[in-house]
């Protein structure tokens, strides 16, 4: 028989084909993870008493009850997103001025909804841009950083300060690339970083718009400013000064928000939406949704009208109150039981992630920290036994958080993010704990290794 080769793959299928290291880590993970028992602090899920299920109910059945205002609730959609949803959406924004957002800030602007979430608006924008650099924070939203290299795209991360991305290290970094600036295709921001949950200021903000305004001329075409706000409508500190929408400082036409109703009312729904200026890269987004499916189910995004326009700001308020509570307890016990092995603690104020930076303590997946909390030490004193295991605590190590080619390599080796969202406290404070536990066993190890 001839010899046949396997099946042949895209470039980007090659680089699909292997799975990315957070990939791997929560596979590994989830494959022996048990309910009750292991602590999963790792991935972003919300709170479940976060979202509204009685309300949810009602909604879908009184839009199944008004096939007038929901036409055929069951059907499939238009590319563009349900027009109730875009209007229930342009009336939350302005009626809430949400991010000092009017009807003139809107007017010239367009509302397009996602095909499954605001995750596929940002791998829509790899498919209808070409390759080339894209800028970012660091550490990075590593999710969708990993997609853009799978992709082609040529990442650059910047180190963030307590306000943001940096712009001062900005503008070293693109007065480094000099002619290299004509192969920028846009940069992404996330204005409550994930994973550090950093707020971006409103000046820094402003900066920004300025920077790309700028670097548009210089380059002769429009660089994209993508904002991605997942997290904006979770700013639960009061001393934080209301944010402001990038669209007001925007006068070139270059400023995209990415925004979800995935953290306030239900992931479930995939509801997420980009608002940006009406025009080809616009008409490109909503044609390329129109090839992977339409849109989201219409009928996910009648019910998310619904909700929008019935008791959504008690909705917001309530959810914040509950993150609230938690970030405080949580940042509580961090101090009571980690105390100075925290370098640098970020978080607390928005979403629900701490972001932590430890003082002499690995944090990667080959660390004795990392073996202690998913139990693979190889002792059985500190696993357990083979058929019963000591409780496992997942977390996001740092070193998949920074870009492997940026500034905060070394750093990123002692940094973890941990989620006070879906666990409840009690399970929160047991993690902790066991943290605390990690820690005194990596130094026990690091002492042993020196004495022999």
């Amino acid at each position: 028989m001839p010899k046949i080769h396997d099946v042949l793959l895209s470039e980007y299928g090659a680089a699909s084909s292997i799975p990315s290291p957070v990939n791997r880590l929560m596979t590994d993970f989830a494959i022996g993870f048990r309910d009750g028992r292991d602590i999963n602090l790792g991935v972003g899920y919300v709170n479940e008493r976060t979202i509204p299920h009685r309300t949810i109910q009602l909604a879908c059945e009184q839009v199944l009850s008004n096939p007038q205002k929901y036409r055929a609730a069951l059907n499939y959609g238009g590319a563009q997103g349900s027009p109730n949803l875009i209007a229930s959406l342009r009336r939350f924004y302005i009626e809430n001025r949400i991010g000092g957002i009017t009807e003139q800030t809107l007017n010239g602007h367009d509302i397009v909804i996602g095909a499954n979430g605001a995750t596929s608006l940002l791998e829509s924008i790899t498919h209808v841009l070409p390759t080339g650099i894209a800028l970012t924070a660091d550490p990075m939203y590593y999710i969708y950083c990993n997609d853009l290299e799978r992709k082609g795209f040529e990442v650059i991360a910047i180190p963030e300060d307590s306000e943001g991305l940096d712009t001062q290290r900005l503008k070293s970094k693109l007065a480094a690339l000099d002619d290299e600036k004509a192969a920028i295709r846009f940069f992404y921001v996330v204005t409550v970083n994930n994973p550090t949950c950093t707020i971006l200021s409103n000046n820094r903000k402003r900066e920004l718009v300025d920077i790309v305004t700028q670097l548009s001329y210089e380059v002769g075409r429009k660089i994209p400013l993508f904002f991605d706000n997942a997290y904006s409508d979770l700013v639960h500190d009061g001393t934080v000064e209301p944010l402001v929408s990038a669209l007001r400082y925007d006068e070139l036409g270059i400023v995209y928000e990415v925004g979800t109703l995935s953290k306030i009312l239900a992931p479930g729904l995939r509801i997420g939406y980009l608002i940006g200026t009406k025009g080809l890269l616009l008409d490109s987004i909503i044609q390329r949704t129109s090839d992977i499916g339409f849109s989201a189910p219409l009928i996910n995004q009648e019910i998310a009208s619904y909700l929008l326009d019935h008791g959504i700001e008690a909705q917001i308020e309530k959810v914040n109150n509950g993150y609230q509570q938690k970030a405080k307890q949580v940042k509580t016990w961090m101090v009571e039981l980690l105390g100075d092995n925290i370098e640098e603690c970020r978080g607390g104020s928005a979403g629900f992630y701490f972001y932590l930076t430890l003082a002499n303590v690995a944090t990667g997946s080959a660390s004795d920290f990392f073996k202690f909390l998913t139990r693979t030490t190889g002792q059985e004193t500190i696993d357990g036994p083979a058929d019963c295991q000591h409780p496992k605590v997942i977390y996001i190590p740092g070193e998949h958080c920074v870009h492997p080619n940026g500034d905060m390599v070394e750093v990123g080796k002692r940094q973890l993010r941990i989620s006070y969202g879906f666990e409840e406290l009690p399970q929160i404070h047991t993690a902790l704990k066991l943290m605390k536990s990690a820690i005194a066993y990596s130094a026990d190890i690091s002492k042993n290794s020196r004495s022999v």
